[in-house]
């Protein structure tokens, strides 16, 4: 099946959606980046190819400072910005979508998903804590029991280990074998494959359990009228 690109601009720089699109979708999946690569992530290709047979559109978003070629992520409120504006473009096609990412982008489809009114949340190798600082937490960026979420992490991500998490609401599925960006060793016995399969089994099975939910797409035309709001030039005399 043939992806589609589409450039949507926002406040903080042009942004870009890959559409993998699933013949009469159920749901959209909308996966974001991480800081140090892009939407060709192994995890993020594999569930592109995986789920559109299964009924759901994968949306691989790349943020506005990556499409314009810089090198570093800006601040966090400057991706969950053009996140954000991103949004309506996503739910246009109707379906349902589930805000989703791997390490910084899984924090900021996190930070965002209750604002914007995801039906859930994928965190795919989301960085709990920095390297060998498990006392910088980040645990309190997991989504409530208001919104699903599912995490699934490398056995062996050095920012942070299943074993790590605290408990709550989100359901957790481990990669064994795997680091941060779900590579396995050469000596491990899972083959690459096989850990990558763990991943895609594992988002086949909890998108099944999402069930459209009524209410979305009149969610989304909010979301889209609140953006248009904010970029209405301000007119003379207006306080700010």
């Amino acid at each position: 099946m043939t992806a589609e690109t589409e450039d949507v601009p926002t406040r903080v720089g042009v942004a870009r959606i890959t559409w993998h699109r699933a013949p009469d979708a159920r749901l959209t999946l909308a996966l974001g980046h991480g800081a140090g690569g892009g939407v060709g992530a192994r995890d993020l290709r594999a569930l592109a190819d995986a789920l559109p047979p299964h009924g759901v559109t994968v949306a691989l978003v790349e943020q506005p400072w990556r499409v314009a070629g810089k090198r570093v992520a800006p601040a966090p409120r400057t991706l969950d910005a053009g996140w954000e504006e991103v949004w309506p473009a996503l739910g246009r096609p109707g379906s349902p979508v589930v805000a989703g990412g791997r390490s910084a982008g899984a924090r900021v489809a996190c930070r965002t998903a209750a604002a914007l009114g995801a039906r859930a949340v994928l965190a795919l190798a989301f960085p709990l804590h920095p390297p060998g600082r498990p006392e910088r937490s980040r645990a309190e960026e997991l989504p409530g029991a208001d919104v699903r979420c599912l995490v699934v992490q490398g056995g062996r991500d050095a920012f942070g280990k299943p074993e790590e998490f605290p408990p709550g609401p989100h359901e957790l599925v481990e990669v064994a074998h795997a680091d941060h960006g779900f590579a396995v060793p050469a000596r491990a016995p899972v083959t690459q494959g096989e850990a990558l399969a763990v991943i895609t089994d594992a988002v086949v099975a909890w998108t099944g359990t999402l069930a459209p939910a009524p209410g979305n797409a009149a969610r989304s035309a909010t979301v889209e009228a609140d953006v248009r709001r904010r970029d209405r030039p301000r007119t003379k005399g207006t306080q700010s």
